[in-house]
């Protein structure tokens, strides 16, 4: 028999650490929660009604820090890694999630996509304007022909004439594409390779041949400007291709990955809203001579969001956990293929199930459209959309398992 008396106080702090923030990420995470509730909070009601992004709310998440979060200092950001990127995104999209999603776009999906990809040169260029919030930044990949099959039905075209690229084109339901000052771009080079002729490019807005077709008018997340981009012999330095022509598969693959990771922990800050509102409302809420949180039927339902809530936020900070350090041209396969999207997939769903009880404790009320508990309700569906649909997610965890 074995004389030891058990594990070791270092053996249980290391097994504690895979479920607890460090001390900096605390502190990031207190500083946000104070900002989001105090400053992005307040604003949802009207940009909710309207379809409203204040111009200068950018800017202001840059000078509060909310921007930049993996960039390195001298770059103008925080230097911190994905992980605390997706629990800084996370409590924002609690607070204010039409600004939570317009942040990921922003931060992960260009800002983090160029940081990890991009040159020297481009990143000297372009990082510190997007991490103050003077640059607004985008991604667009998916067009009105290719949406879950984004990259074999790609159909806008880059030709390289000289030191210039001209890009024609249709990108749809293109986050921040209103209002974006700069877009990471997917375009195919070459044609006759399919997915594996596509290239990444960034694109100013500014540029001839560049236009917003339209803003589109959504269902949920409404704040967050969503459009239909257009290019139309759009030229673009030569310089602005991220890395060597038809290597953008690459670029995407990683990038979806990572994206799949945060839309994990956004669904998992708008749960726990959603719990709070919930518990809230049942506790104030009288039928019958007392609260309705004194009926066991009641009782069920907020256990069960609970469960939800820190079911879905275990898988995605084991998510998050595996793309800390992810190397250039990671993901697209294997582990970390199939573990963000089961926590993509788990969190979507799990954030469907808690929306949809909380709303119904709230009864009447939660199906009044200028309620905060209606706010999330309607920006659920998103999140088993975007980013690749529950379907996708499911293929794509069915497909490593197998090839296992």
């Amino acid at each position: 028999m074995s004389d030891q008396t058990g594990p070791s106080a270092a053996d249980i702090a290391a097994i504690k650490a895979n479920y607890t923030l460090t001390d900096d990420q605390r502190a990031i995470l207190d500083h946000v929660e104070r900002v989001a509730r105090e400053v992005l909070h307040p604003l949802q009601e009207k940009m909710d009604a309207e379809e409203y992004w204040p111009e200068d709310l950018f800017p202001k998440m840059g000078e509060l820090g909310l921007l930049g979060i993996t960039v390195p200092v001298e770059l103008g950001g925080s230097g911190q890694d994905e992980f605390t990127q997706a629990l800084v995104s996370e409590v924002i999209s609690k607070w204010n999630p039409a600004v939570g999603l317009s942040h990921g776009a922003h931060d992960n999906l260009c800002m983090n996509n160029l940081l990890r990809n991009g040159s020297d040169a481009q990143k000297n260029k372009y990082l510190p304007g997007l991490c103050s919030g003077k640059i607004v930044g985008a991604l667009g990949l998916t067009e009105p022909g290719a949406g879950s099959d984004a990259l074999g039905s790609m159909a806008t075209t880059a030709v390289r004439e000289g030191d210039e690229y001209v890009l024609n084109g249709t990108k749809i339901f293109i986050t921040n594409g209103p209002i974006a000052d700069l877009i990471l771009v997917y375009a195919k080079t070459d044609k006759s390779k399919g997915a594996k002729g596509i290239s990444a490019f960034l694109v100013e807005t500014d540029n001839p041949g560049f236009k917003v077709a339209q803003k589109l008018d959504k269902m949920g997340f409404r704040g967050s400007p969503t459009g239909e981009l257009v290019f139309d012999d759009c030229r673009i330095p030569a310089e602005n291709i991220i890395g060597e022509e038809n290597t953008g598969v690459a670029v995407v693959m990683s990038g979806l990955d990572l994206e799949r990771a945060m839309v994990a922990s956004i669904c998992v800050g708008m749960a726990e809203r959603a719990l709070e509102l919930a518990l809230e409302y049942a506790q104030l809420r009288e039928q019958f001579g007392k609260p309705i949180a004194r009926f066991q039927m009641m009782q069920s339902k907020l256990a069960e969001i609970y469960v939800d809530v820190e079911s879905a936020r275990a898988i995605s900070h084991r998510a998050l956990a595996a793309c800390a350090g992810l190397p250039k041209g990671g993901g697209g396969r294997g582990e970390i293929h199939k573990l963000t999207a089961a926590a993509c997939l788990y969190a979507g769903e799990a954030f469907n199930r808690a929306v949809t009880s909380a709303c119904h404790i709230h009864g009447g009320s939660g199906y009044m459209q200028d309620t905060e508990i209606n706010r999330l309700y309607r920006a659920n569906k998103l999140l088993e959309i975007g980013a690749g649909t529950s379907e996708v997610r499911k293929i794509i965890i069915a497909e490593e398992l197998l090839r296992g």
